[in-house]
C-alpha cells in the first residue's frame, strides 16, 4: 500500500505570498512566457501566483525529496499553467530548462540563499549567468545583511539559528550577492523593503 503523506504547509508562504507577488507582477512584461521558480518549497507560492498570471507557464523546481509535497498542492489547484517540479540542486544538477525545452523570462527564488552554502550560492549565480537570456529578470526574496551588519536583532537571532542547523548556511551580504551577479552581467534593478526585515532584490540580465 502506498503511504499517503500529509500535504506540507508553510505559514511563512501564507504571510509573504501577496507582497512577493506584488513585486513579481510589477516586473512581468506582456511578452513573457515562462517563469522559473527555484526552490519551490511546498508549492504554495506557485498555486497562489500562477493563476494570477494566466499568460505565462510557471515551472516549479526543488530537491527530489520535496517533489511529492509540491505535486499535492498542484493536484488541488485549478491552475492550468503550472508545471510539475523539476529537479535542481545548485552544483549537482543541470540548470532547469536546459533539457526541458524552455528558457525562463523570469526566475524567482524565495528564502533560499540563506539555507544554501555560500559555494552553492556562487554556483547558482553562475548558472543564472550562463543560462539566462538578455532581458531576463531575477527576483530574490529573503533577509540580507548590509555593510556586513544585520538589519535587525531578529535577523541576527535567525542567523544563529541557521548556523546551529547548518554551519554553512546564514544570511548573505547584499553587496557580495550583487558583486557575483554583476560578474555574470546581471545588474540590480531595485531593492524593495519587505515586511519582517526581508528584501526583494530584482535583477536584469544584460
Amino acid at each position: 500500500m502506498t503511504k499517503v503523506t500529509e500535504k506540507p504547509f508553510a505559514p511563512s508562504c501564507e504571510r509573504n505570498q501577496q507582497v512577493i507577488f506584488d513585486v513579481l507582477n510589477s516586473i512581468i512584461r506582456t511578452d513573457d512566457k515562462h517563469i522559473l521558480e527555484l526552490g519551490s518549497g511546498t508549492g504554495q507560492h506557485a498555486v497562489f501566483m500562477a493563476p494570477q498570471l494566466p499568460n505565462v507557464t510557471w515551472h516549479t523546481s526543488e530537491l527530489l525529496e520535496n517533489h511529492q509535497g509540491i505535486k499535492q498542492w498542484l493536484a488541488e489547484s485549478d491552475a492550468q499553467n503550472i508545471k510539475p517540479p523539476l529537479h535542481y540542486q545548485a552544483g549537482s544538477t543541470a540548470f532547469p530548462g536546459v533539457d526541458a525545452d524552455f528558457v525562463p523570462d523570469v526566475v524567482m527564488t524565495v528564502n533560499t540563499l540563506h539555507i544554501m552554502s555560500w559555494a552553492c550560492v556562487q554556483t547558482l549565480i553562475k548558472d543564472l549567468g550562463q543560462h539566462l537570456k538578455a532581458g531576463a529578470r531575477v527576483l530574490i526574496y529573503g533577509p540580507f545583511n548590509y555593510d556586513g551588519e544585520f538589519t535587525s536583532d531578529s535577523n541576527a537571532d535567525f542567523d544563529i539559528w541557521l548556523k546551529n542547523k547548518d554551519a554553512l548556511s546564514g544570511i548573505r551580504d547584499f553587496e557580495a550577492v550583487c558583486e557575483l551577479m554583476q560578474a555574470e552581467q546581471i545588474k540590480l534593478l531595485k531593492d524593495v523593503t519587505m515586511p519582517a526585515n526581508n528584501r526583494c532584490l530584482v535583477f536584469n540580465k544584460c
